[in-house]
């Protein structure tokens, strides 16, 4: 019975040890920003397709808070992809990772639905005067999680200086402060039961969830590269990686990065990942047929 008793726990220690090392080498963990959810999931899907056996683990965050949970995190993650590169830059880099890779544009852009107050009234012109309105709701992200939050104070500030208004970014933005969320896909929901009339969001993920839109102003959206002196004229002081310090963010034109951080459980695979995301005929397709812009890496910024 002793010989039976021994020989059953070595078999379920082998099968334990096993089962550990094929989660190693066939499971990827990626943490991503919450406006990446809906072409994440797409690519993830793809990438399982073309190698059989091997299961992706997704997790949405606020891209800064994304950043502190690949910084506390038990279990590594093998791939984390920021809304804005600056993340990265500014939180990972060197301790926590090394490389950083451009791969993504984006825009601002104020999102609503049917449902929306005045929302048949709404242009590029009166936006700002409709969102001020007192029986009008609105919302945003905060920007100590997340990037949108921060590109939110952004487009405020330069409407301000662009409209020519004294104080309008500090009106928009003291205003509906009980609709700050930790990331911009949280608004959503509530965005879409008629809570919150308007929000304001990523082009793309407006485009990926059916909903209405104002296109603004290249002044305004953060979306055009040649503006960057212009975008840089605002800036906002946000928390950094460690309690106590903070990070003075300048504006710029949006530019989405990604990268494997050092305590990855799987590199080999990780950087299998990041290869499909980074192909024009995979990763690259799908975000632009996500409403994306992807940038070719051979064009990076």
């Amino acid at each position: 019975m002793k010989k039976v008793f021994y020989l059953t726990i070595v078999v379920l220690v082998l099968i334990s040890c096993n089962s550990r090392d094929t989660g190693k080498s066939n499971t990827l963990h990626v943490i991503h920003a919450g406006s990446l959810t809906y072409p994440v999931h797409k690519i993830a899907r793809a990438f399982e397709k073309e190698n059989p056996g091997v299961r992706v683990l997704t997790e949405a965050w606020g891209s800064k808070a994304g950043a502190r949970r690949v910084i506390e995190i038990e279990t590594p993650a093998d791939v984390f992809m920021s809304a804005d590169y600056m993340v990265i830059e500014h939180m990972l880099i060197p301790e926590h990772a090394s490389m950083n890779i451009k791969f993504a544009r984006n825009e601002m852009s104020i999102v609503y639905t049917e449902r929306s107050r005045y929302q048949s009234e709404i242009t590029t012109e009166n936006w700002y005067e409709i969102m001020l309105r007192p029986d009008v709701s609105i919302g945003r992200s905060n920007p100590d999680h997340d990037p949108c939050g921060v590109r939110a104070v952004f487009t405020s500030k330069l409407a301000e200086i662009y409209y020519n208004i004294d104080g309008l970014a500090n009106m928009l933005l003291s205003k509906d402060k009980q609709n700050i969320r930790p990331k911009e896909t949280d608004l959503i929901a509530l965005l879409e039961t008629g809570h919150i009339d308007y929000i304001f969001l990523y082009r793309s993920v407006a485009v990926q969830h059916d909903l209405k839109y104002l296109i603004l102003p290249d002044e305004l959206n953060l979306g055009n590269p040649d503006m960057d002196d212009w975008y840089s004229r605002v800036t906002i002081e946000t928390m950094g990686a460690k309690p106590g310090e903070t990070i003075l963010e300048t504006g710029q034109s949006m530019v989405y990065g990604l990268t494997i951080p050092h305590r990855t459980n799987n590199s080999e695979l990780a950087e299998k990942f990041v290869s499909f995301v980074l192909d024009e005929e995979n990763g690259l397709k799908i975000l632009e047929a996500s409403g994306q812009p992807p940038i070719p890496q051979h064009h990076t910024p």
